[in-house]
Parts: C-alpha cells; sequence; structure tokens
C-alpha cells in the first residue's frame, strides 16, 4: 500500500515511498514475459490508454533504479526484451527463483495547489516468485504422515506419477536409511511433480532440505528411511517455506496470479480440476492461517488488490476472450468466498502481455470461425488456429471437472504453441499486448 512516510528529498522532489507488486502464477503460466512487457509499456507508454495517469498526462518521466534488495537476484528485463526483439525472436528463459526489479515513477502534482507543488517520486518494485511456491504454505499446517497420505492419494491414478509409485512398491520406510535409496524416491517424485506442472524447484533442487518423498504410513525407528524422510520435511518447512513468507511474501502490497487456462483446458478435465485445486491452495495465502506463525507474520499487513489473469489471450479470437474471462472468474469464486480476502478488491481479466497473432475469419466446412494466426513455435510456419467452441456456462465446464470425466462431453478444447512475432517499435511505444495498460490500471492505477 502506499507509505505516506516522507522518505527523504532531492531538490524539487517529493519522495513519497513505494508499492511492491507481487507476480506469480504456475509454470508456464508467462510471468516472465508480462514483467518484461509491463515494464517497457510502462517506460514507452504510447500503448497504454486505459492506464488514466499515463493517458492524462500525470507520469512525466519513468526510470529503471538499481536493485534495492542487494538479496535478490535483478529480474533480467534487458535479456528478456533483447529476446524478444531479435530479427529471429525467442521467447524469453523462465525464471525458477524469486527476483526483483525497481521502477521509479515521477508523477506531476494535482490539485489546486499543483503549480506550487513539487513532482513526487513513486517506486514500484516487481517482485517475481513460483506461484508452486504458494503452495507450500499448507505444509505449515501439517505433519509427515499427514502430507503423505494427502500426497500419495493426488498421486493414486496419474500416470505423470506412474514410475514414483512403482519405485514405492520396492522400499520399506521402518529399514534404515540410505542416500542412494533416498535420493532415487526424492527425483522420481519431483519428476512427476514437474509433469503434472505443480512443482518449479529452481536453485532448491538436488538441495538436502528438497530431497524428500512422501511415504505410507508405518513404524521406523530414528534411523530409518521414514523418520529422515520426516526431518528434511520439517527442515524445508523450517529454512525454505517460512523464510520465503517472512521476507518477501508479507511485504507485498498488491498481486496479480497468472493462469494458463487455455492449457488447463486442452489437456483436459482432469487438468482443469488440478488447475482448481492448485488455485484454492494458492489463494489460501492471501489471509492468515491459523496457526500462530502465520498471525504474526501478517499482522497488521495485506495484499488490498488482487487481479487473477488468463494469460495467452492472443491465442483467442476478441469474440471468445469474454467466455474465458468468465471461467477464470468461476473457477476462483469458491476460494475468493471463503476466503474474503479480508477486505481486498479482487477482479479477473483476459490479457496478452505480449501479442503474438492477429485475428482472421476461418473457413471450415463452409462455416466461418473467429480464430488467429501466428507463427508456429518450432516451425516457424503461419498457422491458423481456432481452439473449440467454449460452453455458454463456466459452470459446465467445472462441473465436468468436478465430475473427474476422462474427456469434455461438453465443448473441445485445442492449444497451440506461437512463437513470438517480429517487433518493430516505434519511439515512445512498447510492444503490442492486450488489455496489459487495463490490468496495471486495477493494480497500481489509484497510486499513480
Amino acid at each position: 500500500m502506499l507509505r505516506a512516510a516522507q522518505l527523504g528529498r532531492c531538490p524539487g522532489v517529493l519522495r513519497i515511498g513505494g508499492i511492491r507488486l507481487g507476480v506469480t502464477g504456475l509454470s508456464r503460466a508467462g510471468k516472465t514475459v508480462f514483467i518484461t512487457s509491463s515494464v517497457a509499456n510502462l517506460l514507452n507508454r504510447g500503448r497504454m490508454p486505459q492506464l488514466l495517469a499515463a493517458s492524462e498526462g500525470r507520469i512525466q518521466p519513468s526510470f529503471l533504479q538499481p536493485q534495492p534488495d542487494y538479496t535478490l537476484a535483478r529480474f533480467d528485463y534487458e535479456a528478456n526484451l533483447d529476446s524478444l526483439l531479435r530479427p529471429a525472436p525467442q521467447w524469453p528463459e523462465g525464471t525458477q527463483s524469486i527476483n526483483q526489479l525497481r521502477l521509479s515513477f515521477r508523477l506531476a502534482p494535482q490539485g489546486i495547489f499543483a503549480a506550487m507543488a513539487p513532482p513526487k517520486t513513486l517506486h514500484l518494485d516487481i517482485v517475481d516468485y513460483p506461484g508452486e511456491w504458494l503452495l507450500d504454505l499448507g505444509l505449515l499446517d501439517l505433519t509427515f504422515d499427514q502430507w503423505s497420505e494427502r500426497a500419495l492419494q493426488a498421486a493414486d491414478g496419474r500416470a505423470q506419477a506412474k514410475a514414483y509409485r512403482f519405485k514405492l512398491t520396492a522400499v520399506d520406510g521402518a529399514k534404515p536409511f540410505d542416500d542412494v535409496t533416498a535420493s532415487e524416491l526424492a527425483k522420481a517424485y519431483a519428476a512427476y511433480l514437474i509433469a503434472a506442472h505443480m512443482l518449479l524447484p529452481g536453485d532448491l533442487a538436488g538441495s538436502p532440505e528438497f530431497n524428500f518423498s512422501p511415504l505410507p504410513a508405518g513404524a521406523g525407528d530414528r534411523r530409518s528411511l521414514r523418520a529422515e524422510m520426516r526431518r528434511r520435511f520439517e527442515a524445508y518447512k523450517e529454512k525454505i517455506v517460512k523464510p520465503f513468507f517472512r521476507d518477501h511474501f508479507a511485504k507485498l502490497d498488491r498481486q496479480i496470479v497468472l493462469v494458463d487456462l487455455l492449457k488447463s483446458l486442452a489437456d483436459g478435465p482432469a487438468a482443469v480440476a488440478d488447475l482448481e485445486q492448485a488455485m484454492t491452495g494458492i489463494l489460501r495465502a492471501f489471509r492468515p492461517g491459523q496457526r500462530g506463525f502465520l498471525r504474526e507474520l501478517l499482522r497488521g499487513r495485506r495484499i488490498d488488490r488482487i487481479l487473477f489473469a488468463a494469460s495467452k489471450a492472443d491465442h483467442l479470437h476478441h469474440a471468445q476472450h469474454g467466455a474465458v474471462q468468465d471461467l477464470v472468474t468461476a473457477l476462483t469464486q469458491s476460494a475468493r468466498d471463503t476466503a474474503r480476502f479480508r477486505g481486498a478488491l479482487t477482479s479477473s481479466i483476459a490479457i496478452a502481455a505480449l501479442r503474438s497473432t492477429v485475428e482472421i475469419d476461418l473457413n471450415r466446412n463452409g462455416h466461418s470461425l473467429p480464430g488467429v494466426k501466428g507463427l508456429a513455435l518450432g516451425s516457424g510456419q503461419t498457422v491458423g488456429f481456432y481452439p473449440g467452441e467454449f460452453p455458454a456456462s463456466p459452470a459446465r465446464v467445472l462441473a465436468q471437472a468436478r465430475a473427474g470425466v476422462s474427456q469434455w462431453q461438453e465443448g473441445a478444447f485445442h492449444d497451440q504453441a506461437f512463437a513470438p512475432a517480429p517487433l518493430s517499435l516505434p519511439p515512445g511505444y512498447g510492444p503490442p499486448h492486450i488489455r496489459l495498460d487495463k490490468a496495471l490500471q486495477f493494480l497500481i492505477g489509484d497510486v499513480l
């Protein structure tokens, strides 16, 4: 939230503090592209008419500041933008750990005394972190045995978990611990989570605190495999989960959660059910839990605006954007009603941080379909794409997902991976997008 405390002066400028915006989402939701395009369009605001401070001329210069927190990696904005501006552009590599970037705005004074007031400087700290880490909040309320029971139930019947479940059949948790068995189990479990898009370990991969996996309930003394897995589970909570919430998450003021809804729809009802479950787990992080640690951590602080954004809206004709936004709203409705977000403003939107397609009409069997065309990722060939017909009611999609059906009984959804289109940016213009300005107006427009 905007801090009123004056932080110091330079000639003719009033410093009014800053705001911290958290950017998260599950793997491949588009966090890196969102931050890169947001910064580029905040620095060059020719495509930002719905960001009122820009369209009304209240933003004077905006500029990147040196890294404010030396304990965090700097978001590599310049390298990411270069990837998109090459003659043969490439999507930038996704980030797998926490990083940060500070963007400062010089704001023209407003009101009847504006002529006598100095301009103000507002700092926007953008904090990028994997949404998978928020799912770990639930671990704080569980013992190792409770977590193991839930994790094994979730893995039951999943094709991605087949190799892990096979290894588990040959393991007795009561036998003495050996590092080879533990490592093989942990690697197989991590491979299942990554395949199911439920894990992004990043720079934690291979560390002892992360090197554990669930085991069936049973006995075992302090030298057993089960006892060692339990110790590593507790160490992970104490050394990784708690510091993340204390040092980073608890300091956020605003939050955007990016969702690759189209990929989940294309993968089928089980993937949408997983996404709804993951979103519910993520949303629990935005309010204090029952444990004393979280109550103390978030006392007196809250994230007061949260935006849920379906990314990659450029994969759809604009005629279908409303249906996607309605589905995102429905997907998060239950969790939002439960959490109430402690009075936070919330909203949903369909966006494309970088537009890589153009809209076309496709002819199929004599019928015109609203579609898009772009460069197929990998081949570079121009392809036309129509994702399928969305049901009129999002409730029908969620009902099929929750029922556990193997394939869609109503509606058929497809996804297409597009490469970024070559860019030629006029002076004063950032990359083309869909509703990025509207998303940023909701997130930071009031403080600008």
